[in-house]
């Protein structure tokens, strides 16, 4: 007999962290651990407040639901939470890393042997010119080819000219640049902004509006002058079908797979199989996950081998993660296996 139990933990940046929705100050997530003959099972169910489509006042409660029932086995319990994406994920995790010799270990590879990298986007912060200027500088003096800036919500002419500044120094052959506006931009000035955008060589930009806007994103992505990648489209589709007619209406570039948001492993290969089919390229992002869900996320990604630079470089944002064996170096997300866990909820 398994026996489960759910905990919450809440993640503090380092720095507020500002996106098109707001300044991030705190991140709740949430573990289900599972026991069974002294072994034990860890998986992150890593809610995120105002974007999972499973921000319903009853997660606690399903949560508690999902241990109380935990030997119903981990597909039934799959079924029951097909509206709760983040616990999916969890569970997954868990019984993996139940089953797993190395409980923090799921996807047993040369990534976990400290053999191979993934190589990954480092990310730059909204906020103030100066403030991502610094942070830019700070990405390239670390090794990073590619670089993601989220855009949106400061004034969009002085977001243009932080990244003419990069490009004035680096060509698109040196640097990759990619932008990220949360659907900042609306269905009437996209389109212009999206040229301006590609005068700069931009490698792709990340849900140009917000989701929900079928034919608008379609028109957008027939019309681009530089690929559009579909991010928050994809959350809350849950049917096979859904996700068919959604990629071959929209027609998108490119997809970005965040697990705790799309219904985890199982879910991101439904995507990236229907993706394919559309010849629709993909990476995989984390959703500020602590290093339990990074690390997971991580070692699915490498069993993948997407060659293209991840979004998996999140963990260094917290002053209270777990100490783990991911580092970055040069770049690249690494797992370095003569580093040791701890995890820790007290």
């Amino acid at each position: 007999m398994i026996k489960a139990i759910y905990r919450k933990y809440n993640l503090n940046f380092k720095n507020p962290s500002g996106t098109s929705r707001g300044i991030l100050r705190t991140k709740e997530t949430w573990f289900i651990i599972l026991d069974e003959n002294d072994k034990t099972g860890i998986g992150e169910t890593g809610l995120f407040r105002g974007l999972s489509i499973d921000d319903v006042p009853n997660y606690e409660s399903k949560l508690s639901w999902v241990c109380q029932n935990i030997n119903l086995g981990l597909n039934t319990l799959l079924k029951e939470c097909s509206e709760y994406p983040s616990i999916q994920f969890g569970l997954e995790q868990a019984f993996l890393s139940l089953k797993s010799k190395n409980r923090f270990e799921l996807f047993p590879s040369q990534f976990t042997k400290g053999e191979k990298s993934i190589p990954i986007n480092g990310l730059v912060w909204m906020g103030e010119k100066e403030f991502m200027k610094n942070q830019i500088k700070e990405k390239l003096t670390s090794g990073f080819s590619c670089i993601k800036m989220k855009i949106g919500a400061i004034d969009f002419d002085a977001e243009i000219e932080l990244l003419k500044s990069i490009r004035k120094e680096f060509s698109s052959k040196e640097i990759e640049l990619r932008v990220d506006a949360n659907g900042a931009f609306s269905p009437k000035n996209a389109l212009d902004k999206l040229q301006r955008l590609s005068a700069l060589e931009i490698h792709s930009i990340e849900q140009p509006i917000k989701q929900g806007q079928v034919h608008e994103m379609a028109e957008l992505c027939s019309k681009t002058p530089l690929p559009i990648a579909l991010d928050e489209e994809l959350i809350g589709v849950y049917s096979n079908e859904k996700k068919q007619e959604l990629l071959a209406t929209i027609k998108p570039q490119y997809i970005i797979l965040k697990p705790s948001l799309i219904g985890g492993f199982a879910g991101s290969k439904e995507w990236i199989k229907f993706a394919e089919h559309n010849k629709c390229d993909w990476w995989i992002t984390s959703a500020l996950e602590s290093n339990i869900g990074l690390s997971a996320i991580a070692q699915f990604t490498h069993t993948l081998q997407n060659h293209l630079p991840q979004g998996l470089g999140t963990g260094s944002l917290f002053t209270n993660n777990f100490t783990s064996p991911l580092e970055v170096k040069n770049g690249t997300l690494r797992y370095n296996p003569v580093l040791n866990w701890n995890f820790n909820l007290t």
